[in-house]
């Protein structure tokens, strides 16, 4: 059994934010397209760069520590994990990495302690309008989000469609749906189906060319506009967005456009029980953050009948995600 030094485990996630900060750096810099398949000195990438090199060379050498990148003498070669840093890797992590670095997220987290002590979202102390204000004042910003939500979305898309038919669905309605990449998939592997697009209008201007004869486009707010009516709806990652009453109003729209017996298919990450570091339970945080939470398969079954639905079975796509299914009740 490795002993663990407490000193040198609070030393490091005291100060892992600098880890961090130096991968959100690399990924802007865009330091892992720059490099190819042969290694190169970290003063070659810093000019391709336009970075610094010896400034360069001490960040690579950090993130090599982490599996990002391997470091060798200045000599810079890729790891699986660098490679998914590039913007043409299938499964690029980037946006995302690019995402957590934006300054609106780094001013949430760092009034963390804010969202400690009241419960109430740090990002609504730190930003005008709180997160989803920012986004939309910020053109820049909401691009990388928009490209991120983009990646996470392909992410998950290939189990998705390999875990759940939807062979039995006619009309689907993708809420909160982004870009149109999830409902664009379905509908192209489900021939008798029609999709509904339905998001924010500034988002839904961005998609409008997936527009087709089985894809419609709604632009508004779920919050406030009637929802399109269907006999399947999806909401993939919007509901941990979102607090419980928050939550609730979602669903609660939802429900009064669903037509009888309507599917709902919530995609979302659930907080694990476990005691080992994971993913969902480190966003949880970041979702307090900005006013929403990772929930557990007992809460949102909670959420669901409290909002008119049932749950009817919960899927594991496998890809970091899990498919709640309900029926209207």
């Amino acid at each position: 059994m490795i002993t663990v030094n407490p000193v040198e485990s609070l030393l490091q996630l005291s100060a892992g934010y600098y880890v961090s900060r130096a991968l959100h750096a690399v990924a802007d810099l865009g330091v892992a397209d720059a490099l190819g398949e042969t290694p190169q000195p970290a003063a070659a990438l810093a000019t391709t760069t336009a970075a610094e090199a010896g400034a360069l060379d001490r960040v690579l050498r950090l993130l090599a520590l982490y599996g990002v990148f391997e470091y060798a003498n200045g000599v810079v070669a890729h790891t699986q994990a660098s490679r998914m840093l590039r913007q043409d890797h299938p499964q690029s992590m980037r946006p995302l990495v690019r995402m957590f670095g934006l300054p609106g997220f780094w001013a949430a987290v760092g009034e963390l302690a804010s969202a400690i002590r009241t419960g109430e979202p740090s990002a609504n102390r730190a930003l005008r309008g709180g997160i989803w204000g920012y986004l939309t004042q910020d053109p820049e910003a909401s691009r990388i989000f928009g490209e991120a939500m983009t990646a996470k979305a392909h992410g998950h898309i290939a189990g998705i469609l390999k875990t759940y038919d939807f062979s039995s669905l006619q009309v689907i309605a993708d809420i909160g749906g982004g870009r149109g990449h999830l409902i664009q998939a379905i509908v192209a592997a489900t021939p008798t189906a029609t999709g509904v697009l339905f998001d924010q209008p500034h988002v839904v201007r961005e998609a409008a060319g997936v527009a087709s004869e089985r894809l419609h486009v709604v632009g508004g707010d779920f919050f406030h506009d009637p929802l399109p009516t269907a006999d399947a709806y999806i909401l993939m990652e919007v509901v941990h967005d979102w607090d419980d009453d928050a939550s609730r109003k979602i669903l609660g729209a939802v429900r009064r456009a669903a037509r009888a017996n309507a599917t709902l298919l919530l995609i979302e990450a659930l907080l694990p029980n476990e005691s080992a570091p994971n993913w969902p339970t480190t966003l949880d945080i970041v979702m307090l953050t900005i006013g929403g939470r990772q929930r557990t398969l007992g809460e949102y079954s909670e959420l669901l009948l409290e909002s008119g639905f049932g749950m009817t079975r919960d899927i594991d796509t496998h890809s970091g995600i899990t498919i709640i299914e309900a029926t209207a009740l």
